[in-house]
């Protein structure tokens, strides 16, 4: 696979601020299976203190600091993208950490496949590049339009097949299990039937036409075969 100018997640500090230890320790997983660095942290005088992060998703409701303050605290030190995690979802409290330096917000509860893609919006925004596209063998993926072509010719894709296919770019060769794919293209809490990865799966392999791509591991998962690169057409 080749990445041109993509987000860098395997380069990518990202500072979970959590008192919840599992939530904490969900997204912390969750955001390294995305090939994230991250950490997490408790309490806002350990997030001042933290190295500094490219990304920090930072909880309002902190039991020593409130959270708008650390963000107004971090926003004046340090040029990290600052993700509001909160449950307060009223106006007044979204404009107030928006005011004091939040780069986005997020009100719980929500789905990892969300929190990525607004990690990868705020990661945008600060560090203005070319097309994010991922190529392997035959098939583009462009991240930022999320436009999917094989050899040249545009294919459409719903949201959903978009995110699965994403996940398996994601690290080609790599198994991903069938949990990992759900928690991230559908959410990190996900209860409902696994078939409906196996229906997404169908659809993709249909409208992608390119035999061997995605493969199946049985008793495992699925991944991205070892594919040739893009023909030359004349």
């Amino acid at each position: 696979m080749n990445v041109q100018a993509a987000d860098g997640a395997g380069e990518t500090r990202v500072l979970v601020v959590e008192d919840d230890r599992g939530i904490a320790e969900s997204l912390v997983r969750g955001l390294r299976q995305a090939g994230y660095v991250a950490e997490g942290v408790r309490n806002g005088r350990d997030a001042l203190a933290a190295h500094t992060p490219d990304v920090v998703l930072l909880d309002l409701g902190l039991p020593d600091i409130d959270g708008v303050e650390v963000c107004r605290m971090l926003r004046a030190r340090s040029d990290a993208a600052i993700i509001a995690v909160t449950a307060r979802g009223e106006e007044a409290d979204r404009v107030v950490a928006l005011d004091e330096g939040a780069d986005d917000y997020l009100v719980k509860p929500f789905g990892l496949a969300e929190l990525l893609a607004r990690i990868r919006a705020v990661l945008r925004r600060r560090r203005p590049a070319g097309p994010e596209i991922v190529r392997h063998g035959p098939l583009a993926l462009d991240l930022r339009t999320r436009q999917v072509s094989v050899d040249g010719r545009p294919v459409s894709l719903t949201p959903k097949e978009f995110a699965v296919l994403e996940c398996l770019t994601a690290d080609p060769g790599r198994v991903m299990s069938r949990q990992q794919i759900l928690e991230r293209a559908w959410d990190a809490h996900w209860y409902g039937p696994t078939k409906v990865l196996d229906v997404h799966v169908a659809a993709l392999r249909r409208k992608l036409g390119v035999p061997g791509l995605i493969e199946t591991v049985y008793g495992h998962g699925f991944r991205l075969g070892a594919l040739q690169e893009p023909r030359e057409h004349p």
